[in-house]
């Protein structure tokens, strides 16, 4: 009750329209709340009141203090997502983008504007012509374009992404604003040391916000803001590369120091890096299922040679550099496949991990990440799959990547006396996930396994068992053997003299030698054999009939399919029937 009157007396000195009164109330409030992130109800329409009071304060000639007071409590106000009413208006938003220096010409504001210095250009949207009068900006409510109040743009920016992570209309006044422009306009002063870290942080998670929410300003961005180059170079900036060759980064600086003897990114550094990778991917999400011209393509290659150096640096601290590699292979998954030659490019030096003659520490570092969080089995989906399915493309699509993965991942087979799955080895823990309860996860570590085979349906049961490659050979119709129609380059599959010794007597089901096991039609006769095949028949026809199962046959495609019920009527009076393809089978047309 004591923290009602509060906020009424509060209310009170802010009407009264004095500004030293006003500033010293909102002082008391912002101290008192600065770490309330939880709001009572009850307070709903004081709290509504007071953000209408400030912005009102905030349309006017303020002093630095109270400007900048002001700002912190609409901060604070704009955590409750049940009180933003104040703050959506698009006379609001454009006062609060005003503060925040990223505002766009010919956008709504209010009739009492004057114009402003410095301020950013853009195109007025629908209704431009209603807007021609109030579409200048207040100089007053601006920071001076030569020395700006850097707090001020701060508390602002962080202002507009509370409201745009909690109000669906914020977002569309956001877009209908051309926000996105104005700091676009902002970030590509990445090189310009007038604004601090605060400033380039929260700029980087508003973009983020407004690409993560709204499809029209991901494309804009992607597009017509050429965000893929100019996120690229503040990533270039933030981490201070310089480019020896063509599409081959140092450390500015450390130039011809090995990648695990760089001094660790700062916080900053790795904070605002790890902002510019996810609203990468967010620009970039669609890229992998569209065709790239020859300018895109060098745009990615380009930016796949900065990501090959976040890859191979380290943050300060074992779990900040996890979640930077996280980010980085996130991104590194979208960008077109024939572009992630990139990563193979940097020339060999002493230390590096050599095969074939190509450099393989991206790739290694992204093998050893994959195992990694496969160690950790926590929300596989989330965390596996990226890097997974990065070295399942890579791997297809580059011959020395797959052939080094190979090396890695699945050595000349020697233990034929346990079963694929068991074991630590890398392999055995794919292995093992192909019978995951998750299908997602499942058919990745296949697929995966099934690339460095060469999708080789012999090779990969070698490796895997027949039990275990089932799955993914029933769903590509492989079921009867053969080779998908991956195009790959010949090599031999050394086998060893162990496996060689062991093969006549390795069960291809669980791919491993078993000891004989008796057989349990010994001693029967002819008579009773077909008597017990033909009680397993009727069973499975009972079953069937009543919906428990459904049996399935192999066809001639090697795909599964279902058995009828004249199929299973037939099987009952010929145990060896083998049921005719349908009618519009097109097997004849698969190769």
């Amino acid at each position: 009750m004591a923290l009602k009157m509060d906020l009424n007396t509060i209310i009170e000195q802010m009407e009264t329209g004095e500004q030293d009164t006003a500033l010293t109330a909102l002082q008391t409030y912002n101290k008192e709340m600065n770490q309330c992130f939880t709001f009572s109800r009850e307070e709903e329409q004081d709290r509504e009141h007071l953000g209408e009071l400030v912005l009102s304060f905030l349309n006017r000639e303020l002093q630095p203090s109270c400007q900048l007071a002001c700002l912190e409590t609409v901060r604070i106000l704009s955590r409750d997502k049940h009180c933003l009413d104040p703050f959506i208006s698009r006379s609001a938003m454009s006062t609060l983008a005003r503060y925040a220096g990223i505002a766009v010409a010919g956008t709504a504001t209010p009739a009492n504007s004057k114009p402003v210095e410095g301020q950013v250009e853009g195109e007025g949207g629908e209704g431009e012509q209603a807007e021609e009068v109030s579409s200048e900006l207040v100089k007053e409510a601006s920071p001076p374009s030569e020395n700006p109040d850097q707090e001020v743009i701060v508390e602002a920016l962080k202002s507009i992404c509370n409201i745009l992570l909690h109000n669906e209309t914020g977002q569309v006044v956001a877009a209908d604003l051309q926000l996105i422009k104005g700091v676009a306009e902002r970030l590509k002063q990445c090189h310009d040391p007038t604004w601090n870290h605060e400033v380039r942080f929260f700029d980087l998670r508003l973009t983020f916000l407004l690409t993560a929410l709204r499809v029209d300003i991901r494309a804009q961005l992607a597009q017509e803001l050429h965000g893929i180059s100019l996120l690229g170079n503040q990533l270039d900036a933030t981490l201070g590369l310089c480019w020896p060759d063509t599409l081959e980064t140092a450390r500015a600086g450390l130039e011809g120091v090995p990648p695990e003897e760089l001094p660790p990114l700062s916080r900053e550094q790795t904070e605002v890096a790890m902002e510019i990778l996810k609203i990468l991917f967010n620009i970039t999400f669609d890229t992998t299922r569209r065709k790239v011209d020859e300018e895109e393509a060098a745009e990615y290659r380009h930016l796949g040679a900065i990501l090959r150096h976040c890859l191979m640096s380290h943050a300060d601290g074992e779990e900040r550099t996890e979640e930077f590699h996280s980010h980085t292979v996130n991104l590194l998954g979208n960008l077109p496949l024939p572009c992630l030659d990139v990563l193979l490019m940097p020339k060999v030096q002493q230390g590096s991990i050599e095969y074939m003659g190509v450099n393989m520490d991206a790739v290694n570092m992204l093998l050893e990440f994959m195992e990694k969080r496969l160690d950790r089995g926590h929300k596989l989906k989330e965390t596996l799959l990226p890097s997974l399915n990065l070295l399942t493309e890579s791997g297809r699509i580059h011959r020395e990547t797959r052939k080094f993965l190979r090396s890695k991942v699945l050595p000349p087979l020697r233990d034929v006396k346990n079963r694929p799955e068991v074991g630590n080895a890398l392999r055995n823990k794919l292995v093992r996930l192909m019978t995951h309860i998750d299908t997602d996860v499942k058919n990745c570590a296949a697929e995966f396994l099934f690339v460095l085979c060469k999708e080789s349906v012999s090779r990969f049961i070698k490796y895997t068992g027949y039990g275990n490659a089932a799955g993914l050979l029933a769903a590509r119709g492989l079921l009867r053997g053969g080779r998908d129609s991956g195009i790959y380059s010949e090599d031999e599959d050394s086998e060893t003299e162990e496996y060689r010794e062991a093969k006549a007597h390795i069960n291809p089901i669980t791919g491993v030698v078993e000891e004989d096991q008796p057989n349990p039609m010994e001693g029967m006769t002819e008579e009773q054999k077909e008597y017990e095949a033909m009680k397993l028949v009727n069973m499975f026809d009972k079953l069937s009939r009543t919906n428990v199962i459904q049996p399935m046959q192999l066809g001639m495609d090697g795909k599964m399919r279902e058995m009828t019920p004249e199929d299973l009527h037939k099987l009952t009076h010929n145990p060896l029937f083998q049921p005719e393809e349908p009618a519009d089978s097109d097997n004849e047309d698969e190769a």
